[in-house]
């Protein structure tokens, strides 16, 4: 028989545990023990960063009778916790975020008739499941669809190749959705790139959105390595994006990261004063999260909320296709 003494355990490592092994002869039932060192076993460690959720308490709508809030639609939560349970793991409390869960579906509301009625509500009473007494107001809205016809756009892909972004679920599918965004283009758009790890530096000037050739070729010589310093690189991707603007059409930078955005020589109050400089300029910013394990889920939406723009977590090729392909439309024009 083997009787287990398992110590604790480092983080990182299991090389500090062992097994007592006893030998069983029959005239014998216990013998000299031995140590045998168990193998190393690496554990993945868990650095994703959320945004703490404070949830709201229950107004009387007698003395507060006005709500405000944001349209802006995010769905980044939705991916983010399907990945977590896709690997057989419960998402941290703080990851879901109920209204980008519900948002992340489409419920076939009526669509306004034109743009001069930029939205229709729908609304529906119902009695609460959890209290009899009471009951709950759902109000839905729809905006207005974009043409298909959409503007010119002028973007900047703003890629990280740092080292953490090696994994098959980081840059290879950061690839294959940026490839996806391109075969959406044509001569009236331009596509910029810059990347940034130790250093930024820009990959493809600006180019012809129907130079596909150009363009791809640029994505497949992407390498991941090196540390990540993503204020050099979003500095030079606002100027590209500048150089080639765009009057009246779409202008927008697309920060693709696993979210380990170091700020480099600056504060993050300082970036974030950057983004809002550029939006005034009718520049803004979206946010596509890759991976897991050192993600920073609350800056990526934040940097998004500044600059404009939208977020969303890529978790698989088909929600690239559902943001790039499929609503390419509201990503380039929220």
């Amino acid at each position: 028989m083997v009787l287990a003494d398992v110590q604790r355990a480092s983080v990182k490592k299991f090389n500090q545990n062992r097994i007592i092994a006893k030998s069983v002869s029959p005239s014998k039932m216990l013998a000299q023990p031995h140590f045998l060192a168990m193998p190393a076993v690496e554990m993945e460690v868990n650095r994703d960063k959320f945004e703490r959720l404070n949830f709201n308490g229950i107004k009387q709508v007698s003395t507060d009778p006005v709500s405000t809030f944001s349209v802006d639609v995010d769905t980044g939560a939705y991916a983010v916790v399907r990945q977590y349970l896709n690997r057989g793991q419960l998402p941290p409390s703080d990851a879901i975020r109920i209204e980008e869960l519900i948002n992340y579906f489409d419920y076939q509301y009526p669509q306004p008739s034109s743009d001069g009625a930029p939205f229709s509500v729908q609304t529906s009473l119902q009695k609460t499941p959890w209290s009899e007494n009471t009951h709950l107001v759902k109000i839905g809205l729809q905006g207005y669809q974009a043409e298909q016809q959409r503007k010119a756009a002028n973007l900047v892909f703003l890629i990280d190749v740092s080292g953490s972004m090696g994994a098959a679920n980081k840059l290879p599918l950061l690839k294959n959705a940026f490839k996806l965004l391109t075969k959406q283009l044509d001569e009236h758009d331009s596509v910029s790139m810059v990347v940034y790890a130790g250093s930024s530096g820009v990959v493809l000037e600006p180019t012809k959105g129907n130079d596909k050739v150009k363009i791809l070729s640029a994505l497949d010589n992407l390498n991941s390595g090196g540390s990540t310093h993503g204020s050099a690189g979003i500095k030079l991707a606002y100027q590209l994006a500048q150089q080639s603007f765009i009057k009246d059409g779409i202008n927008r930078v697309i920060l693709a990261t696993d979210g380990d955005f170091n700020v480099g020589t600056v504060s993050q109050n300082a970036l974030l004063d950057l983004i809002e400089q550029n939006k005034k300029k009718s520049i803004s910013l979206t946010t596509l999260g890759f991976g897991h394990g050192n993600y920073n889920d609350a800056l990526m939406e934040q940097l998004a909320d500044h600059g404009d723009g939208n977020y969303a977590y890529i978790d698989q090729l088909s929600e690239a296709r559902k943001v790039l392909v499929e609503q390419i439309a509201g990503t380039l024009n929220t």
